[in-house]
């Protein structure tokens, strides 16, 4: 009925069924259609017309008719416009699991940046390896997951934000290996890691396995932090983010930073399950990592 109210509205303000039909993208014909099933509707004659159908008159039902149907429309239109905005409103509750380096090292300007925007969405960050996030995101425990590399399947929307480097790091006596990249001085030392599971584990294997070093002993720890403190006081070397370890060398002048080929360079990326329907605020929140991300790298 909807329509057919626009219909008469158009045909009352225009006095003509043909322009009406112009105006609404409608064929006359089917103008004359909207209108006797108005009448049908409502058992009235809403319009009087002339025998040649030339000029026509309102009658004192289609003025009625005419007030109503227009006041409808508004409240239609005002309550389109009220539910429209109350779904684009960013507030609610946002769950983000985000892994070590992301989330020790990226996230809390990140987030500062963010809360100010949204004030009105609460946080809550769980921070792991990689594996354990993308299970939280499988299996709905958090609503975005934040990991380098890449996620162990398919199962996942997934977009970088932001460029990683991984880098050697360790004492300055293997600063020769930064123009030779011969690493073979780097066989039967202490290496100092994270957990299985961790994305920057498995680039220390593969970064181990292709130069054929085999370690002397290897440190597990559980957070990029204890890792780099780790190697800073003589526990070992390690290869990790230089987004966790660039500016170390600026104030320890016994380590150094040992960029290594284009292999080693990784992507930050957030991670979605597939075909689901997100709220407001994991939309503006994957919108500010797309758009703003690289302001906030260290």
């Amino acid at each position: 009925m909807i329509e057919e109210l626009r219909t008469f509205i158009a045909v009352v303000e225009y006095e003509n069924f043909t322009k009406a039909g112009e105006i609404l993208h409608l064929s006359q014909p089917s103008v004359s259609v909207h209108i006797k099933n108005l009448e049908k509707q409502f058992n009235t004659d809403l319009i009087s017309r002339s025998v040649k159908q030339k000029n026509i008159v309102i009658t004192e039902s289609g003025r009625v008719l005419y007030k109503r149907a227009k006041e409808i429309i508004k409240i239609l239109e005002d309550t389109k416009n009220e539910v429209e905005n109350i779904s684009n409103v960013v507030n609610g509750h946002l769950r983000i699991g985000a892994s070590y380096t992301i989330g020790e090292y990226f996230l809390p300007a990140f987030l500062g940046y963010f809360v100010k925007k949204y004030p009105d969405v609460k946080i809550e960050l769980i921070i792991d390896n990689t594996r354990k996030i993308c299970e939280k995101v499988k299996h709905f425990k958090v609503d975005i997951g934040l990991i380098e590399g890449n996620p162990t399947s398919f199962e996942f929307e997934q977009e970088h934000f932001l460029r990683d480097n991984l880098v050697l790091m360790l004492p300055n006596e293997y600063e020769h290996i930064r123009a030779t990249k011969d690493y073979s001085c780097l066989q039967n030392l202490n290496w100092v890691t994270r957990e299985v599971g961790s994305a920057t584990r498995e680039s220390l294997n593969m970064f181990l396995n292709a130069n054929k070093i085999v370690p002397k002993g290897i440190i597990i720890l559980g957070s990029s932090f204890a890792v780099k403190e780790a190697v800073k006081n003589d526990l070992g070397i390690t290869l990790i983010s230089d987004f966790v370890v660039k500016h170390e060398v600026e104030f320890d002048k016994s380590i150094s930073i040992i960029e290594l080929d284009d292999i080693y360079k990784r992507y930050f990326s957030y991670i979605l399950p597939k075909k689901i329907k997100y709220s407001n605020a994991v939309a503006a929140f994957k919108e500010e990592l797309s758009k703003n991300a690289t302001s906030f790298k260290r």
